[in-house]
């Protein structure tokens, strides 16, 4: 059954990578504005989603919360393409410019935080503490790049 699951899991995963690879162009493509556009709506979507993956999972909705911790994490992973070096300034962005000082520390966030959503499908019926796993798995990535990364409002 898990071996089933995952397997349905890596070709959802492999859908949307093959989608997003067809329909997004390259960075070179996007004008400053539109990448720093497109990424505050990209981390907008995530928080969007991640307070309904809370009610979903909380509600007992799991599937439902499992698709949108999938679609979470591959946003992540798609928002490492969003901050090339000419998007640190302009539009409103609320990007602090530590993160193309230190890019790879950004990136690797990025991806701990897709890694994570991924994780978070796996445990999320198992376990006794749906908050505190959530917690862990899915807001602790918030903060970690609120509190680095991102402008204070």
């Amino acid at each position: 059954m898990i071996l089933k699951y995952n397997i349905i899991i890596l070709k959802y995963i492999s859908l949307i990578l093959i989608f997003i690879s067809l329909s997004f162009p390259a960075n070179s493509d996007l004008s400053v504005e539109e990448t720093i556009k497109g990424r505050k709506a990209i981390f907008s979507k995530n928080y969007k989603t991640a307070k309904r993956i809370q009610a979903l999972s909380t509600n007992g909705d799991f599937e439902k919360a499992k698709s949108l911790m999938l679609e979470m994490s591959e946003n992540y992973r798609s928002l490492i393409e969003y901050f090339p070096d000419n998007t640190q300034e302009g539009y409103d962005t609320e990007a602090l410019p530590i993160i193309w000082e230190n890019k790879n520390e950004f990136n690797n966030l990025m991806i701990k935080a897709s890694n994570n959503m991924i994780k978070l499908t796996e445990v999320v019926e198992q376990t006794d503490n749906i908050s505190g796993t959530l917690k862990s798995l899915m807001w602790s990535n918030c903060k970690a790049c609120h509190s680095k990364f991102r402008e204070e409002h």
